[in-house]
């Protein structure tokens, strides 16, 4: 199935939303919870599986729903349709926590891309979302994703969204970067991906840096972000404990909450 073609701008800096144009008869798919505001000709309905298709049957819509199940997603998505009969209509949507949204063309990407598993938002109807099991072991134990990624395929357009700032690394035939698990967002198909472990005890005891990095071999894209989500709520939940001053010890970080008026 084709993807819908769709029209889209994405705004915002740090908090930012995608703002999608449909012409009468096109649809988006989304994550449930992702819609922010939406025109008065745009019909909602949520549906069983990925959504990626009215013709699948039962089965196939089964077979979606478990694949979404396995990533830890919900068993639902929400399928946005513009159902004026004389013009465009648009749809927003946001993403949950401070970073980038980034538009996936998959057509130019080789028809899939390989995502950590809560980074998909939404996408034309046609493309699918499902899983990437990892081929190497160590990959799936250790990779900070668990051993399923998460799959997008088709020829249409996809958002996802990373935290903090994007890079992106275009990787030559057999060029290796090594990148923080948490940072990695996604991958073109081609990339070769492992997990290898820190060398040196002390280094991975004490550097602060986590026992795995993830290993990257090109060719191929990928995109790595500066803020994954689990080490920003690392840090709330750090400096939310009461007398908590990490980097110091108990009585003078105890005076040092009083002196800088964290005492209270």
């Amino acid at each position: 199935m084709n993807a819908h073609e769709i029209d889209y701008r994405i705004l915002g800096s740090e908090m930012q939303y995608v703002e999608i144009e449909l012409d009468p008869g096109e649809s988006v798919v989304a994550e449930a919870g992702s819609m922010m505001m939406m025109d008065q000709n745009i019909q909602m309905v949520t549906v069983f599986g990925d959504g990626s298709s009215d013709n699948k049957g039962f089965m196939g819509k089964l077979l979606g729903a478990g694949k979404r199940l396995l990533t830890g997603e919900s068993l639902f998505m929400t399928v946005f349709t513009n159902h004026s009969s004389h013009g465009k209509e648009q749809v927003n949507f946001a993403a949950p926590y401070p970073g980038k949204i980034i538009a996936m063309d998959l057509q130019d990407l080789g028809g899939k891309l390989v995502c950590q598993k809560d980074s998909f938002l939404c996408a034309a109807k046609g493309v699918s979302v499902g899983i990437a099991f990892q081929r190497k072991l160590g990959a799936g134990f250790f990779g900070g994703e668990g051993f399923i990624m998460q799959k997008i395929e088709g020829d249409g357009l996809a958002f996802v969204h990373a935290g903090g700032s994007i890079c992106e690394r275009v990787l030559r035939p057999g060029e290796v970067i090594r990148v923080d698990t948490g940072c990695l967002v996604a991958m073109t198909q081609e990339v070769d991906y492992d997990i290898e472990m820190v060398k040196g005890v002390k280094t991975a005891l004490f550097g602060g840096e986590g026992l795995f990095f993830a290993t990257l071999r090109g060719p191929g894209r990928v995109w790595i972000q500066s803020l994954p989500f689990s080490r920003l709520a690392d840090r709330m939940a750090s400096a939310s404990r009461v007398g908590g001053r990490k980097e110091e010890g108990s009585i003078l970080g105890g005076l040092g909450n009083l002196l800088d008026g964290d005492g209270r």
